[in-house]
């Protein structure tokens, strides 16, 4: 299937493509930020909103709905990230917010001369929690840099970070500012050596890579469903001897068992709903009818894998002709995702996002909560970074759209040497 063809397809389930800009469709390259929404994840939100709406475990019948829903969200979210069972995922907010309340739990055992390993790579929700419990725990807090010319963590640094005092490692499967694919088994294998637990965050990883957290080797893994096509939920996945030991922040009455020790309060049953029906719309796009959803999963993922990998093949080839633009990210070659941050020279980051905005191309400038990028880079006063992300659904005309836009912008740009009079 070509590329526009398999676009053309996966844009048929978008409610979102009729809309029009100045005559055309939006170009969407904000997934990063949040995906697009197919119309059977809104139908499940809605469904479950209007016909299914009541508390759990309930004796009448939309109680009982609603319980189901809730067992096939996490059904779901076991084929979606490899889990082994429905007990070893929890539902949540968000990424962040679950994060910080997990992080509150684990310092509980965190002493004075305790030392906790975060990345300048990563976004904040996988570093400010750590910090802060730290700084509640007296612990140390030590941070891996990155290489700026590859964008790639210094996995030696970390190695000689890590000693018998290292109680955990917070490392991003891929950041969400440059798409670098970090070796993620590679570091839970360190860390494993020294004693230490692995806390992965795979918000951006997940949309664009199948999650199989048996083989990445941690302890726990968290992502937000927003991103890979759903409503906006959090899922937190750990190996159920920590979820079992570790003692969570709840109300007395909420009850002790897996997972729903770790889901304080009331959830967000449509926003379940709405995870599940995703799960399903991506296992939808395998090619070939499979035995299991996992498997279905698995297909699906390499052939968003396949079409998004060549445009953004495109989309590079196209930014790195343009004179004044400099793109960041690993060598041609090296693991990532369809992810491009960039620079125009003598334009500011939040201008750059505005004038394509206009023209219909949906992009983010900023630091995107990955301080540690820009602060390393040296960008924050220029704004930080453009922030374009390819999808299923984006086209050729989109790269081109958006490749032409970016050139435009560069070529009015002020020259260095105007600049410095």
């Amino acid at each position: 299937m070509s590329i526009d063809s398999f676009a053309a397809s996966v844009r048929s389930h978008f409610p979102v493509f009729e809309r029009r800009w100045d005559s055309r469709t939006l170009a969407f390259f904000d997934g990063p930020g949040g995906s697009q929404v197919p119309q059977p994840v809104a139908d499940a939100v809605a469904e479950t909103l209007l016909f299914r709406s009541a508390n759990v475990h309930g004796a009448f019948p939309t109680s009982r709905d609603a319980d189901a829903v809730i067992a096939a969200a996490r059904d779901a979210a076991v084929d979606f990230l490899g889990a082994g069972s429905p007990a070893e995922v929890a539902f949540g907010a968000n990424m962040t917010t679950l994060t910080f309340a997990f992080a509150r739990s684990l310092g509980r055992a965190w002493e004075p001369g305790d030392e906790v390993v975060v990345t300048d790579l990563d976004h904040q929700a996988n570093v400010a929690p750590w910090r802060r419990t730290a700084e509640d725990r007296g612990a140390t807090v030590r941070s891996v840099p990155f290489d700026p010319a590859t964008m790639q963590l210094d996995l030696d640094a970390l190695e000689a970070m890590l000693g018998p005092r290292t109680r955990l490692v917070a490392v991003g499967a891929a950041s969400n500012a440059v798409g670098t694919v970090t070796d993620v088994a590679r570091v839970a294998e360190m860390a494993r050596r020294v004693g230490a637990l692995v806390y992965v965050d795979a918000v951006h990883y997940a949309p664009h890579r199948l999650v199989d957290v048996r083989a990445l080797g941690c302890d726990f893994l968290a992502c937000s469903a927003y991103k890979f096509f759903g409503p906006h939920v959090g899922l937190l996945w750990g190996k159920p001897e920590h979820m079992e030991a570790l003692v969570p922040y709840k109300v007395p009455p909420c009850a002790d068992t897996l997972p729903e020790r770790w889901e304080t309060g009331t959830m967000n049953h449509e926003g379940m709903a709405g995870v599940a029906a995703a799960v399903d719309w991506i296992a939808s796009l395998a090619p070939e009818p499979a035995a299991t959803r996992r498997e279905a999963l698995r297909a699906a993922m390499e052939r968003i894998g396949e079409h998004e990998d060549a445009l953004f093949d495109r989309l590079l080839d196209g930014l790195e002709a343009i004179p004044g633009v400099r793109v960041f990210g690993p060598p041609r070659g090296e693991p990532r995702t369809p992810t491009a941050g960039f620079t125009v020279r003598g334009v500011h980051a939040d201008e750059v996002a505005r004038r394509l905005g206009d023209e219909g191309v949906c992009v983010w400038s900023g630091n995107f909560y990955a301080t540690g990028v820009t602060e390393g880079l040296g960008i924050v006063q220029q704004g930080g970074l453009v922030r374009a992300g390819v999808a299923p659904y984006c086209t050729d005309e989109d790269v081109r759209r958006l490749v032409e836009g970016v050139g435009r912008i560069a070529a009015e740009a002020p020259s260095p040497e105007a600049a410095a009079v």
